[in-house]
């Protein structure tokens, strides 16, 4: 497991970031404070307190991690 901090701070990036993700078989979780929410799910993002950054674990295997780091780059903290 990865885990990075994102930030999602406007709408087009939310939407960007599902599609984005969403290519990916593995699973994705978004942890802000004790909600842990599947990242694939705007809805469930929407949710979350979008000021601050957030924890993104990636459940990946090692083939799969450099090139979702890759996809993840303009979603950074």
């Amino acid at each position: 497991m990865t885990q990075v901090k994102i930030s999602l701070n406007s709408i087009d990036k939310v939407k960007n970031f599902v599609n984005d993700i969403s290519r990916y078989d593995c699973d994705f979780d978004l942890v802000s404070g004790r909600y842990v929410i599947d990242a694939k799910s705007i809805m469930g993002i929407f949710s979350l307190d979008l000021s601050r950054p957030i924890d993104l674990h990636v459940h990946a295997g090692e083939s799969e991690e450099n090139d979702i780091l890759d996809t993840l780059k303009p979603y950074l903290a």
